[in-house]
């Protein structure tokens, strides 16, 4: 599906991309990891055709510069950080669905799925929508195409908890017939959702390994919490999770996703001394 043939990539005498060689098929959800200025996101735009590079870079045997608008229609893109445009977002929906010669319809109907008020933001101009709100408009996009190349960018960070079950939910149903490119600064945030895990540094690959593929990315945790004592920094975290407790703190309740748990566990990590048990099921 996606070849990198000894890709190389220079910018003002500095090496980005050195020699980097990989082949992704479909099926496989791969994370993209690495510190900043690692190379993934350079690595990335080779992929879309934005960058003149040394080697090759093929996309269904096409050369993504030499036929962009064929492969672009393939490829559904969510960003890290949304692009400031400043047209309606009805007129973007259309506008991303004609690219690939999709039914803007399609489109709405995910948004409207994962909690935004069509009717509310369609005129509203997308620059001036919350981060959360940007993120679902994205992934919107990205998942209401005709796309089986899914590249994409640090993706359920601004949503919450029901958007990313619902999120994760539609990565499962394109987990056979698509290559997912996910990348992260960090492995835990991603580890749940891919079957091989890519590690770049210094514009090499420093790992390339498979890993194993028993993940239900539609599970979903029932999570109980005890304390040692009510910690009103806890509860905010809490609350972000939409935990809830009904005894003053000391106990709490809720839903994790199961691609989150790592994620999850992370963040408790932090209140470590105030946590008397946990239990997921």
């Amino acid at each position: 599906m996606i070849t990198f043939d000894n890709v190389s990539k220079i910018f003002k005498r500095h090496t980005v991309l050195d020699g980097v060689s990989l082949a992704i098929e479909t099926g496989e959800r791969v994370a993209l990891v690495g510190s900043n200025g690692a190379g993934k996101t350079t690595l990335i735009r080779c992929l879309l055709g934005e960058y003149l590079h040394e080697g090759m870079v093929r996309v269904g045997g096409l050369d993504p510069r030499a036929n962009r608008k064929v492969v672009l229609s393939r490829v559904g893109f969510v960003p890290q950080i949304p692009p400031p445009l400043k047209m309606p977002v009805g007129e973007l929906v259309n506008f991303s669905a004609a690219v690939c010669g999709s039914d803007p319809d399609r489109i709405v109907a995910m948004v409207r799925e994962l909690g935004l008020d069509w009717d509310r933001v369609r005129r509203l101009p997308f620059v001036k929508l919350s981060g959360g709100m940007k993120q679902k408009m994205l992934i919107g996009i990205a998942l209401g195409r005709d796309a089986d190349i899914l590249i994409m960018d640090e993706p359920a960070a601004n949503l919450d908890p029901e958007a990313r079950h619902i999120f994760f939910h539609q990565l499962h149903e394109r987990k056979d017939n698509a290559v997912m490119l996910i990348t992260s600064h960090r492995l835990d945030e991603v580890a749940a959702l891919v079957n091989r895990v890519i590690e770049m540094d210094q514009g090499k690959v420093a790992l390339d390994d498979r890993v194993a593929d028993d993940v239900e990315m539609t599970a979903r945790l029932d999570c109980a919490i005890r304390l040692t004592r009510a910690e009103s920094a806890f509860a905010k975290a809490m609350a972000e999770w939409r935990f809830a407790s009904d005894d003053g703190g000391i106990n709490w309740r809720g839903v994790v996703n199961g691609p989150d748990r790592l994620r999850f566990l992370g963040v408790l990590a932090r209140y470590a001394g105030l946590i008397a048990g946990i239990e997921m099921k």
